[in-house]
């Protein structure tokens, strides 16, 4: 399913809502040193060089408390408690992108903030050694100047049916963007969902992790039509249920930032896209015919048009005809 939101953005919610299980599901050992229950999510854009240098704009930026005094550099016990974890979601098929950008991150950050500053990256398509740390070497010719490490997630590094059964409900999710044996992927994702459906979890919870796993579960036609038959069984009614919920949801988040964008740059054919894409996945393709008659439509038209087809049966009950 095609969710209306972005990665970073669908990422962004994700981890703040399931931080804690982020931390305890990938670096235990680093959960272990921070008190998890207070977290405060500070400002994520960087500008090093006020007032006209250039703006930056990090992912997620925690500060928590530690469970031990953090020793610096120079070595010797501190009274430092506080610290940041700076995390970065990325997307692309490598990892020249974030690389030069860490060190530079950390640098401003740590000098901003005078704590200690952990930077962790989640890859999303980069499998690597699935959990890991990695370095950023700067040399002068071969003599290495600066050394930086950073943890790492390479989430298709990583064995889906391992996570699929587990209790870290977030992992259950993120299985969807691991490594999935051939073949198995829509039984695996059928499972992920119903076990997502008796989870203990907020209805908000359960939208962002069942959001997850229906935009990411690699479904090709084969497999798609295996799911759907998998999800028609009777151990898979809360599944249905879910499925339409988180469906609809994505409808209307989707329709929310089609219409704000369309307010913020007064640009009709942004309403016409939005009611668009609404219409394909309500109804299946539009027809060239039918765009011609959407593309008569004022933008108030449009608007309301997108309203309507959220909770229309049939594109007939538009009358569009």
């Amino acid at each position: 399913m095609d969710i209306f939101v972005d990665h970073d953005q669908r990422f962004k919610e994700l981890l703040r809502e399931f931080f804690a299980d982020f931390l305890h599901l990938f670096f235990g050992e680093w959960a272990k040193r921070f008190d998890l229950t207070r977290i405060d999510w500070l400002d994520q854009e960087l500008q090093p060089e006020p007032p006209i240098g250039p703006r930056f704009r990090i992912d997620l930026l925690a500060r928590l408390t530690a469970t031990e005094p953090i020793d610096l550099e120079g070595g010797g016990s501190t009274d430092h408690w506080l610290a940041l974890i700076h995390v970065e979601i990325e997307s692309p098929d490598r990892t020249t992108r974030i690389k030069p950008r860490l060190p530079e991150y950390y640098i401003h950050l740590r000098s901003r903030h005078k704590i200690p500053v952990l930077p962790i990256v989640v890859y999303l398509n980069v499998a690597m050694d699935g959990i890991g740390v990695d370095e950023i070497v700067e040399k002068f010719w071969e003599f290495p100047i600066h050394t930086m490490k950073y943890l790492y997630v390479g989430l298709p590094g990583l064995d889906a049916e391992r996570y699929v059964p587990g209790n870290n409900w977030l992992g259950v999710a993120l299985s969807a963007l691991m490594k999935i044996p051939a073949g198995r992927a829509a039984e695996l994702g059928a499972e992920a969902l119903r076990r997502l459906v008796d989870a203990p979890l907020t209805d908000h919870q359960r939208f962002l992790l069942a959001e997850c796993v229906q935009a990411y579960l690699p479904l090709d036609d084969s497999q798609q039509t295996v799911f759907e038959r998998i999800i028609q069984g009777s151990d898979f009614q809360g599944v249905r249920a879910m499925n339409k919920t988180v469906f609809e949801k994505g409808l209307e988040r989707g329709m929310e930032k089609g219409l704000e964008r369309g307010k913020r740059l007064g640009a009709r054919t942004g309403y016409l896209g939005m009611l668009a894409k609404i219409l394909e996945k309500r109804f299946g393709v539009v027809s060239p015919q039918l765009m011609e008659r959407l593309e008569l439509l004022t933008e108030d038209q449009l608007m309301t048009m997108a309203q309507t087809a959220l909770d229309a049966k049939s594109i007939d009950e538009l009358k569009l005809n």
